[in-house]
């Protein structure tokens, strides 16, 4: 089969979503399967390069020469439009790999859209988040979840998180082609109930699959390319978070929630910086250590030294990789009982659940832990139980019978043929 994956975002920048698409795209090609992904260029990056039997093109982007449109200038995102340059080069692309399924992972779809017709590929889109409803893909308004969309209320966020400029038009250029994307995608692939729930497929009869996240099967097994990274950890047992240094994470939730613990072990954060972070940062308590855009080899040696895994996020967080990746490596969570967290983490058998945005409940939940290595023990061997279902060889067949699927649709004979 013949396969282009669509991601604004592919290692070596950091982020879940990259290592997401670089996972399932490795993975296809290890089965057989001729993958192809496509992603923005970024500075010092190989405009094409094969990546463990993985062809991986990096194109221009129009809006990269708009510098000022992104607050994070080493990550450039797609805008909710088709980009003209990406456009052209998708559509040599195309030519050249003939693909059979098209794959998007974010707004990197817009600029597809208008070939998707032309290249008589089938259209999957994983929704890793909210970005079929919500501009700022986050589902929040005001640091609360949002009830849903509305044009004046989407206008005033969309003003407010990206500054009047960039904010009316994403809003009004998403609902447009929102409402294009609704009609040209064959299905999509939400990664966890609570995103089918929040992009409201199912209230508007779209054709989905809730597929989660996965890891690779070998990801908790101990590498020994890791000592630079390793020997910057504290020598003696920790805390550990990994996400995105910003509210949604609830990343001053946690600083707030240390800072209040007494005797407690080093809290170790890893992860990169975003607009949020110089904020998060200003006061920090002692004891903290920071690591910014470790590799995934890296982070998962950070894992299996850690105590707890803590992911206090405010927001309703998709399907986040690290819960699986803690699985693997026997490590307890805590986490917010929110969103996606809610259906990885099992309260009381794999880690805790907490009430967002609720300090004390978390440095009492910390506090259970931390005087109960029993529990902490028999959570990690559950966890070492349950997460074979999140494993390559558990969800990549179900993605992979979607592929099929569709294609039966086209070369199947009509009704009484």
């Amino acid at each position: 089969m013949r396969i282009m994956m669509l991601t604004q975002f592919y290692p070596p920048i950091i982020g879940g979503g990259a290592i997401h698409v670089r996972s399932l795209s490795t993975e296809l090609a290890t089965r057989g399967h001729e993958v192809a992904v496509v992603t923005l260029w970024h500075a010092g990056l190989a405009a094409f390069e094969m990546d463990a039997g993985v062809k991986v093109y990096r194109v221009r982007s129009s809006t990269r020469r708009l510098p000022w449109l992104f607050r994070d200038s080493g990550r450039q995102y797609a805008p909710p439009f088709p980009d003209p340059e990406v456009t052209l080069a998708l559509r040599q692309i195309i030519r050249d790999e003939r693909p059979q399924i098209v794959h998007a992972h974010n707004w990197l779809v817009y600029s597809y859209l208008p070939l998707k017709l032309w290249s008589g590929a089938k259209l999957v889109v994983t929704l890793h988040n909210y970005d079929l409803v919500c501009v700022k893909t986050t589902l929040l308004l005001n640091d609360a979840i949002c009830n849903g969309p509305g044009l004046t209320k989407c206008l005033r966020c969309g003003i407010h998180y990206y500054g009047p400029g960039k904010g009316v038009p994403t809003v009004l250029a998403d609902r447009v082609m929102g409402q294009i994307r609704r009609s040209l995608v064959d299905m999509f692939l939400p990664v966890s109930q609570a995103v089918a729930l929040g992009n409201s497929l199912a209230a508007q009869r779209l054709p989905f699959q809730v597929i989660s996240n996965f890891i690779p099967d070998d990801v908790g097994r101990a590498r020994s390319d890791t000592p630079s990274y390793a020997t910057q950890l504290p020598k003696e047992p920790y805390l550990l978070f990994v996400g995105a240094f910003n509210r949604q994470k609830g990343v001053d939730i946690l600083l707030k929630a240390y800072s209040g613990l007494s005797g407690a072990p080093p809290l170790v954060l890893i992860g990169y910086e975003t607009s949020d972070w110089p904020v998060l940062n200003k006061d920090s308590p002692a004891n903290v250590f920071v690591f910014k855009d470790w590799p995934r080899h890296a982070v998962m040696e950070a894992l299996r030294r850690c105590m707890l895994v803590l992911l206090p996020s405010v927001g309703p967080e998709s399907c986040p990789t690290v819960v699986m990746e803690a699985m693997a490596t026997g490590s307890p969570v805590i986490a917010s009982h929110i969103g996606g967290l809610a259906e990885l983490v099992t309260h009381g058998e794999t880690g805790l659940l907490v009430e967002p945005g609720n300090i004390i409940a978390l440095q009492d939940a910390i506090i259970h832990l931390l005087a109960d290595s029993d529990s902490r023990k028999r959570m990690g061997e559950a966890a070492l139980r349950y997460v074979s279902k999140f494993q390559a060889s558990t969800v990549v067949p179900r993605i992979e019978q979607v592929y099929e699927a569709l294609l039966q649709k086209v070369t199947a004979p009509a009704a009484g043929d």
